[in-house]
C-alpha cells in the first residue's frame, strides 16, 4: 500500500514517517543516493508498506526550503535561541542564522532565555529595530512560555541554537508532554553538554510541529551556502530596506562615503551590532569567488 506521511526523525539509515494509517520506520530506496539527495525531518513522503509496520520511502515531495543544519525542510519558522547567561549572549551567531532563515524566506523569531538573571532590553530593542519578532523566557517565572505556544501554533518550527541555551528546557516547559532530555552547563568549558542527538519533529495538540535540534558553538557560513557577498544584504532586513535606495548598484555597505546603510547607521535607524555582523560576515566572505560559490540552497 501507498500512504503520504511527515518524516519525523531519521537515525542510522532509518526515516520514522507519521502517516493518517500510523507511524512506519522506513528504509529509502536506494535510488535517492545516487540522486545526490538524502530525506531529512520536516519532508513530506510517499511510503510503501506492506505488513503494516515498515516501508520503503519512494518518494520526496518537493521542498519549499532545506536546511544543511540542523537538517530539516519545510520549514515555517526558525526559532534562534540564545541565553542572558552561561552562555553568554553571541549576536554574530544570532545574526548570522538569521541571515540564513531570511536567505531561505522562513520568519526568523529570535528568543533569549534565563531572562531572570539578567536584562533582555537591550537586546530586545535590537532585534525590535530590525523588525525581528524577538520574546523573552524564563524557565524559573514562566515568562513569555504562552507567547511560545503561540507563535508555533499551526506552523512547522525548528528551535535551533548555542548548546546549552536551554532550547530543550524551553520546549518542556511548554509542552509538559515532550519530556525531552536536558543537559548541565560545563563551567570548565563555558558551554552547554549536548543533549539532543539528533532532529526530531513532534506534532502540537493544535496543530503544527516543532523541532528540537542539536546545538552547535560554531557556524562555517560556506556550509550554509552564506558566500554571495553581492547577496549578504539580503539577509539584514532593515539594512536591505535601505541598501534598495541606495546610490551605488554596485556598493558593499561597508565602507562607501554616500552609501545609504551607513546613512541610516549613523542616524541609528540601524543597530551597531547588527552592522557589525554584517561587517565581520562580509569580510569573511568577500574573498569568495564566484565560481567557487555553491548553488544549492542552505
Amino acid at each position: 500500500m501507498e500512504f503520504e506521511g511527515f518524516v519525523t526523525t531519521c537515525l542510522g539509515g532509518f526515516y520514522t514517517v507519521r502517516t493518517e494509517h500510523g507511524v512506519f520506520i522506513c528504509r529509502a530506496r536506494g535510488r535517492f543516493r545516487k540522486e545526490g539527495i538524502s530525506p531529512c525531518a520536516g519532508d513530506w513522503v510517499i511510503i510503501e508498506t506492506e505488513n503494516g509496520k515498515t516501508g520503503a520511502l519512494t518518494k520526496i515531495k518537493p521542498r519549499k526550503n532545506h536546511f544543511t543544519r540542523p537538517p530539516v525542510a519545510n520549514v515555517d519558522r526558525l526559532f534562534i535561541v540564545a541565553s542572558l547567561l552561561e552562555p553568554t549572549v553571541n549576536t554574530l551567531l544570532i545574526d548570522k542564522a538569521l541571515a540564513v532563515a531570511e536567505l531561505n524566506g522562513v520568519q526568523p523569531v529570535v528568543v533569549f532565555t534565563k531572562t531572570d538573571l539578567g536584562d533582555v532590553e537591550p537586546l530586545r530593542k535590537i532585534y525590535s529595530l530590525a523588525g525581528i519578532p524577538c520574546c523573552g523566557v524564563s524557565s524559573q517565572t514562566g515568562m513569555g512560555i504562552e507567547k511560545i505556544r503561540e507563535l508555533v501554533r499551526a506552523q512547522v518550527s525548528a528551535f535551533i541554537g548555542n548548546s546549552g541555551v536551554g532550547k530543550s528546557t524551553l520546549l518542556n516547559m511548554a509542552f509538559p508532554g515532550l519530556d525531552l532530555q536536558t543537559g548541565e552547563i560545563s563551567h570548565k568549558l563555558g558551554r552547554g553538554r549536548h543533549t539532543t542527538r539528533q532532529v526530531e519533529f513532534f506534532p502540537l495538540p493544535e496543530g503544527g510541529w516543532i523541532a528540537d535540534t542539536p546545538g552547535f558553538s560554531t557556524f562555517d557560513m560556506e556550509r550554509y551556502c552564506l558566500t554571495d557577498k553581492s547577496r549578504l544584504v539580503e539577509g539584514f532586513r532593515e539594512m536591505n530596506a535601505f541598501a534598495q535606495k541606495c546610490q551605488f548598484t554596485s556598493c558593499s555597505h561597508t565602507c562607501e562615503k554616500g552609501c545609504a546603510v551607513l546613512q541610516a547607521l549613523h542616524e541609528e535607524k540601524i543597530a551597531r551590532s547588527r552592522f557589525e555582523s554584517y561587517l565581520s560576515m562580509y569580510q569573511e566572505i568577500k574573498g569568495v569567488k564566484k565560481w567557487e560559490q555553491k548553488s544549492k540552497h542552505v
